[in-house]
């Protein structure tokens, strides 16, 4: 899922624990209840739990499905894709619809050698070589940090493994830290293409007036109030939070599930149970400020520490750079799906996005909009293979180079 969003929602029904179980092991299998176990073995596929470190020291799980239901070829001549979800959730959230409606079990019976990515902080990824969660210092970071270290080292990873060009799909937080990664240069040139579905990059036009507070409200009166690092349900009276939030004028919580992501068309109930079972994942609050900041500037830039001195020994100027999405490099295969009803990538910030790829090759840029889906329809909708994930395969089959 994406943003802080859905954390909001299911806070208000839930005030129990986030699992903190950290992964073990490597390339032996399926953990007990792992990502592998639970949503992968079970339904007939290969499926190995791996773990990759990052050069900041966060050790990450990473689950491998190798091959299709039916087994189907030599791993070795497979397309390697990577598939990297969004805010407050982990990777299990694209497995919670059957093997006929979920994208990494599409794209594994469709050939493809599959790596599903899970940020540090959510709960199989919660080691570190010497840092352990229950400290602050574990949470010292932000998105800038997933597109600096967590993605790169997963690719890296793979790019080492399978000796191949990388296909990357992301979803809203997913598509944010590639993008400014790719502003930068990083890890392109390991990159065959990149699908991102609810893109995110700038956020001044959410349609959800619940999160326009939260974003200028809610998340530095947090921090600044119990002064915690890590983001999650735990012993903090979040419900008071959202009631406040909801007294706000303008502010209609009376249906929070679509106030907040847009009217999703396309939803199973089942799989929303099973992702109220499984979610929220914890992330870092100093990630959730980092958000907020893109909605009160309307750029995407650097980590704002609101202090002159400190920005200035961190980045040498008193702002914050920002990211320059032109700089993407313009013949790298770029698929953009986004959604009508999308309260979080609004269509307004998305075209801000295009408006910041005009320059990129013609040839190069595929955009598919979608006029009946909202943010979650991209990983839970029950029709998102016809929708969206055969024109992904499609757009991958079309990248020769």
């Amino acid at each position: 899922m994406s943003l802080l969003a859905i954390t909001l929602w299911l806070l208000f029904f839930f005030s129990s624990s986030v699992v903190h179980s950290g992964a073990q092991g490597s390339s032996r299998g399926s953990l007990g209840d792992g990502i592998c176990a639970t949503s992968v073995v079970v339904h007939g596929y290969k499926c190995q739990e791996l773990q990759v470190t990052t050069a900041d020291g966060y050790i990450l799980s990473v689950q491998r499905i190798p091959e299709g239901r039916s087994g189907n070829g030599n791993n070795n001549k497979k397309q390697p894709v990577i598939i990297q979800h969004g805010l407050l959730v982990d990777g299990m959230t694209w497995l919670l619809n059957g093997p006929e409606q979920n994208l990494p079990l599409i794209l594994a019976d469709n050939g493809f050698d599959v790596w599903i990515s899970n940020t540090r902080g959510t709960r199989f990824s919660r080691r570190h070589v010497s840092l352990d969660p229950s400290t602050p210092a574990y949470w010292n970071w932000s998105w800038d940090e997933l597109g600096s270290y967590d993605v790169p080292a997963v690719v890296e990873y793979v790019s080492n493994q399978t000796g191949q060009k990388i296909h990357y799909i992301g979803h809203s937080q997913g598509t944010l830290i590639a993008l400014t990664s790719f502003s930068e240069g990083k890890w392109v040139n390991k990159l065959k293409s990149a699908a991102l579905l609810s893109p995110v990059a700038y956020l001044s036009h959410m349609t959800t007036e619940l999160l326009n507070v939260a974003a200028r409200l809610f998340l530095d009166q947090l921090i600044k109030t119990l002064g915690i690092a890590e983001f999650s349900t735990r012993g903090i009276p979040f419900q008071s939070f959202l009631n406040q939030l909801c007294a706000q004028p303008g502010v209609d919580c009376s249906d929070l599930f679509t106030a907040i992501t847009g009217n999703n068309c396309c939803l199973n109930s089942s799989a929303v149970s099973v992702f109220l079972k499984n979610e929220p994942q914890s992330t870092s609050t100093k990630n959730l400020i980092h958000f907020a900041q893109i909605v009160r500037s309307g750029v995407a830039a650097k980590f704002n520490y609101g202090i002159r001195d400190q920005n200035i020994r961190i980045y040498g100027k008193a702002s914050p750079p920002i990211y320059n999405l032109s700089n993407i490099p313009h013949d790298l295969p770029l698929f953009l799906s986004y959604g009508g009803r999308d309260a979080l990538s609004d269509v307004v910030d998305v075209q801000t996005l295009l408006d910041s790829l005009k320059s990129h090759d013609a040839d190069k840029l595929s955009v598919h909009f979608i006029k009946d889906y909202a943010h979650l329809d991209f990983v839970m909708g029950v029709n998102a293979k016809d929708i969206v994930y055969n024109a992904v395969i499609s757009f991958f089959n079309r990248q020769f180079n």
